[in-house]
């Protein structure tokens, strides 16, 4: 795994450029040997018709932070990780602010990673709870 804060965050942020990631405003803000931590501004690009943080964005924030999380276990000129499952709890509803998404590994096989994440406002409220399985599989040629 790469250990080194700086880059990881600035590798996560370059993974984002041109994606969904960027479309909603996901940032990398904290990373460690166990977990990862993104933010995502709740702004009408992110709301349902009622006006509050869509599941859906937070599914994408989930999805993003668990994924990219499990690269930093894996040989990246030899495999590649795809997400295979993911569950979500919206536990409690959110209009604006800010949300952050924490991605701590539960298992870390060869070929299967599953991870938690968290996703809390400002004041750490948990906004949703969700639990992500990533395949490890042989990076192909393109």
């Amino acid at each position: 795994m790469i250990y080194d804060k700086e880059s990881v965050l600035k590798m996560c942020q370059e993974m984002c450029k041109n994606t969904l990631m960027e479309a909603l405003s996901i940032e990398f803000i904290d990373a460690g040997p166990d977990f990862l931590t993104a933010k995502m501004p709740v702004t009408p690009t992110v709301h349902q018709p009622m006006g509050l943080l869509h599941g859906g964005a937070s599914v994408a924030l989930a999805e993003s932070v668990g994924s990219a999380a499990s690269l930093f276990f894996v040989d990246n000129e030899k495999f590649e990780v795809r997400g295979i499952e993911i569950s979500a709890n919206h536990v409690k509803a959110k209009r604006n602010g800010t949300v952050y998404a924490t991605a701590r590994i539960v298992h870390q096989g060869r070929s299967i990673h599953l991870w938690e994440i968290r996703i809390v406002d400002e004041n750490n409220n948990l906004i949703s709870l969700s639990k992500i399985t990533n395949m490890i599989i042989p990076k192909r040629a393109r």
